[in-house]
């Protein structure tokens, strides 16, 4: 194998997959990234045997071949090359020359012959949709899923078609991330796929703003697959609990929030908050949101932002971190909050078709409410 490539092009190239290889594979070959030269094309893939991607660019093909890299020694290797320009040969013994410039490097290879292939597709339901689309859904859903493994279902994007719409769903129980888009697919399909939280990250990051996004569907795994790159996942198995119960039908008060203002208090405040109690009380009075935390460990923070509240006054508890988590999420220079009272939780949306009813397919974020303690009063 021989070829010759743009330095900066198989750096970004190697960084799209190197993600995907196990830190600690028990199987020494899956360290290891694939790399196929053939006809005007250089293909690289990287697979833990859950998560799979290959990624595609054009090169210059000087001799068709392939071969196998430790992973994050070639990544690492390429990102320090200043040369504008690499030639990269494998000998028959797997033994990978890089020339750059005057510089020559020898890595070690491994036979690519049980690299494991991936998955054929044939059978997939296929969906077409903007790249920058699907990328808003799952950033604006994935950081609410669980961290915690036993809670297994929940450790994932749950993704459910049906009518014509795609809803993404996640949650880790304290907070919950919910957003919609319409898809051009025949509306008596139906499926529900939870897509474990690495997929969805990859996802993330190969999708770009520009250009059109191919989704394929089998019932136990997924790819997504755009003009540079396919990205596969198996499924997480089991049934995604149902989470309508936790959205509340209708919020009684609704506030509209300046988000840059209220992130830059809340910064400020989660100071002073403890990992024992994670809280701030909020309180609503006439025209006026205060935050207050009061803890023996660290001392107190009192901040406050103008709103348009008028009524009687409500305090209610929120973990600070999740709120800013949920505004880093938010697009608009305003967000919109529903509240019922302090026992119930909080809605957030930076639709402006919000008006407390959450039945529409607005996307949402809900907030589960802190015991108010005397300490943060």
């Amino acid at each position: 194998m021989k070829f010759v490539i743009a330095t900066e092009q198989l750096n970004y190239l190697i960084n799209k997959c190197q993600n995907i290889v196990g830190q600690k594979s028990t199987v020494p070959l899956l360290s290891n990234v694939l790399i196929e030269a053939k006809g005007n094309e250089l293909v690289i893939t990287a697979t833990d045997l859950t998560i799979g991607i290959r990624c595609f660019t054009e090169a210059k093909i000087l001799e068709e071949g392939v071969t196998t890299l430790p992973a994050k020694k070639f990544a690492s290797l390429i990102r320090e090359i200043t040369s504008v320009n690499l030639e990269v040969s494998t000998n028959a013994n797997d033994v990978t020359e890089i020339v750059a410039d005057s510089s020559r490097f020898k890595l070690n290879g491994m036979k690519s012959g049980e690299y494991p292939a991936l998955p054929d597709l044939m059978g997939a339901v296929q969906i077409k949709m903007p790249q920058e689309q699907l990328r808003e859904m799952l950033f604006r859903t994935a950081f609410a899923v669980s961290r915690e493994d036993d809670r297994y279902t929940l450790t994932g994007v749950f993704l459910n078609i049906q009518n014509g719409k795609a809803s993404f769903v996640a949650t880790d129980g304290k907070r919950l991330a919910r957003t919609f888009l319409d898809i051009d697919t025949d509306p008596s399909f139906s499926g529900k796929y939870i897509l474990p939280l690495k997929a969805v990250d990859e996802f993330i990051n190969n999708l770009e703003e520009e250009g059109e996004v191919t989704l394929h569907l089998l019932p136990d795994r997924i790819a997504v697959e755009t003009e540079r790159a396919i990205i596969h996942t198996k499924l997480l198995t089991g049934e995604y609990p149902d989470v309508s119960g936790v959205i509340p039908e209708k919020t009684n008060i609704v506030l509209s929030l300046h988000r840059e203002e209220l992130m830059t208090l809340l910064r400020q405040i989660a100071l002073f908050v403890v990992e024992a109690t994670h809280s701030v009380k909020f309180s609503f009075i006439d025209g006026e949101l205060k935050l207050d935390a009061n803890t023996a460990e660290v001392g107190e923070g009192k901040v406050s932002m103008p709103v348009n509240y008028h009524g009687q006054r409500l305090d209610i508890a929120f973990n600070p971190n999740y709120l800013l988590d949920i505004l880093r999420h938010s697009k608009s220079e305003t967000v919109l909050m529903g509240l019922n009272d302090a026992f119930n939780p909080g809605v957030i949306t930076d639709s402006e078709d919000f008006q407390g009813s959450t039945a529409a397919s607005t996307p949402l974020f809900v907030l589960m409410p802190m015991r108010l303690s005397e300490e943060i009063g």
